[in-house]
């Protein structure tokens, strides 16, 4: 317990720091550190990266950095989405959800990776917000969000500047309220499909969004440009091994590698 807490602790503080990536270490955790599967981690970091950006939302809220109205469209398609993903996993393998996340990964220490070389706030404009294209890029993201547990939020976060005209910082904030919202559809997905240790779950979360306080204080001291590019590099190097572990889902031939840790699940008590 001691350990998970602890790692608890630096899931909260990914999404302090970065405004994301909670979920992008929290399943890897759950997986090759506590030893649970590839499911019950999916469905256990929904319910932890729910509660801290749920956290994380409620502060930027008091800061005035939420737009209600692109929530609440983004949101409620996302969710429709997340939910449907959540259904789907029933259908694929736990290796092929793994081999997915690290995809996943490595798409986002590109978008870390560019976003670090363009720190420059895009001003936006006076259109509105374009229904369409939001109500797609919300069910896409739902959907992944479903299948392998990532928030999404370094796709969100672009989709409401484009997509939603809303500044940065405001797109930050309403990010981590449609996170909050997807993941609580994610994780009714998943009720059902596999056993939840609920007393080690609510630790884990309350840890993670003490970490997350701490992480917007720090962040207010260290170069976003440093740290997104630190991150960036830890999911490449993450993402590949992941990836190569859970090669025989994804890729026609590949050698059987078992997906699944042989440890026993950390206890919940």
């Amino acid at each position: 317990m001691p350990l998970a807490l602890s790692l608890a602790g630096v899931v909260g503080l990914s999404l302090g720091l970065l405004g994301g990536g909670g979920s992008i270490l929290a399943v890897p955790i759950f997986v090759y550190v506590l030893g649970y599967g590839a499911k019950e981690a999916i469905a256990m970091s929904l319910a932890v990266v729910g509660f801290t950006s749920l956290v994380g939302a409620w502060q930027h809220a008091r800061a005035g950095n939420v737009d209600g109205r692109v929530a609440a469209v983004f949101g409620v398609v996302a969710m429709l989405g997340t939910y449907g993903g959540a259904r789907l996993a029933a259908f694929v393998s736990g290796s092929f959800q793994l081999g997915l996340f690290a995809a996943v990964m490595l798409a986002s220490a590109v978008f870390m990776f560019r976003d670090s070389s363009s720190p420059v706030e895009p001003a936006p404009d006076a259109r509105p917000m374009r229904l369409r294209p939001v109500v797609v890029e919300g069910l896409l993201v739902g959907v992944l969000t479903g299948l392998v547990g990532v928030g999404g939020g370094f796709l969100i976060v672009p989709a409401l500047v484009v997509l939603g005209n809303v500044p940065m910082r405001v797109a930050i904030g309403t990010s981590l309220v449609v996170i909050a919202m997807k993941s609580v559809a994610g994780f009714a997905g998943y009720l059902g499909q596999v056993d939840i240790p609920w007393m080690f779950v609510g630790a884990f979360s309350v840890t993670a969004a003490g970490g997350a306080l701490l992480g917007s204080w720090v962040a207010c001291f260290v170069p976003q440009r440093m740290l997104r590019r630190s991150f960036a590099a830890l999911l490449v190097v993450m993402g590949t091994v992941i990836l190569y572990q859970n090669r025989a889902a994804l890729v026609p031939g590949g050698s059987t590698v078992a997906a699944q840790p042989h440890a026993a699940p950390v206890s919940p008590r």
